[in-house]
């Protein structure tokens, strides 16, 4: 309860915003689109961060457990290098979310880098002393090490689960819509190419007329809720999108596929169709 009473005064440290703002806007400067796309995970199904952080965290766990071993310190070795050179693509990723997040979740997430950052550093120098010869002296720094990352690991937790960072953000509004079909728009209303929002119940859902289909998506964007009825439709590899007005999030009309990041999740369709001139929606 205490650190999580520190990390929602971290939310609200505004002064945090005079590091934060400049960072943020380095690293969208410096990455071109598709390395962003792929550090995102777009195409992936998920954000690519979790799954590439499972690397440098096994490798230290393991040399945790080998430390504490008699004879183990070659392999231990071996696994905190792997561990340390790993983290770098972790540490891409992971900036590169961190750069498309809201400013309350940056603030949260400079705390996530600084701690990650420390454990880095002292495993780096744990992977130095032991390839000196100490090994006492590594094996310290890497249990160290391994605290501090534990404690970013905690603030991870906080940015996903609290906060929602990089989660798909659209996927909760499909709970709140009833079985069964629903009347969304008049088909001879909707103008091609013009996305329209309509609502079932409290729901805002984006109705599209494509050439001679429709399709019904959740119109709040999976990224950061970000308003796609008042986003363009653009044509990317021959398929209509929808752009995200706030983000640049970009997804496939015809299934809802994300084709360009921040956002690394799909956007949720429902099922359309057209009956007696009105269209119609449903759950997938």
């Amino acid at each position: 309860m205490v650190l999580q009473r520190l990390l929602e005064r971290v939310e609200k440290a505004g002064e945090l915003d005079r590091a934060s703002d400049p960072l943020q806007r380095g690293v969208q400067a410096t990455l071109p689109r598709r390395l962003k796309d792929l550090l995102h995970g777009v195409g992936l199904g998920h954000p690519l961060h979790p799954v590439v952080v499972q690397l440098p965290v096994g490798a230290w766990m393991s040399t945790a457990v080998l430390d504490a071993l008699p004879g183990t310190e070659r392999a231990a070795t071996i696994l905190v290098g792997v561990g340390t050179a790993a983290a770098l693509p972790a540490v891409a990723s992971g900036a590169t979310d961190w750069s498309a997040q809201s400013r309350e979740q940056r603030r949260v997430g400079l705390v996530h880098a600084a701690a990650n950052s420390i454990a880095l550093g002292l495993y780096a120098s744990s992977l130095a002393a032991r390839l000196a010869g100490n090994h006492r002296f590594g094996r310290t720094l890497a249990y160290t090490g391994l605290a501090a990352a534990g404690l970013g690991a905690y603030v991870g937790g906080h940015l996903s689960f609290r906060q929602g960072a990089a989660v798909n953000q659209a996927e909760p509004y499909l709970r709140q819509i009833d079985d069964g079909w629903h009347d969304v728009y008049g088909w001879d209303e909707l103008v091609e190419n013009r996305p329209e929002v309509a609502r079932i119940g409290e729901v805002p859902v984006l109705v599209t007329k494509v050439g001679d289909q429709v399709t019904v998506m959740m119109e709040r964007c999976a990224h950061q809720t970000g308003p796609l009825g008042d986003g363009e439709i653009t044509e990317i590899g021959g398929a209509a999108c929808v752009v995200c007005p706030w983000h640049g999030s970009t997804f496939r009309l015809a299934d809802g596929a994300v084709v360009r990041g921040p956002s690394a999740n799909d956007q949720p369709l429902l099922r359309s169709r057209v009956v007696e001139g009105r269209v119609q929606a449903a759950l997938p």
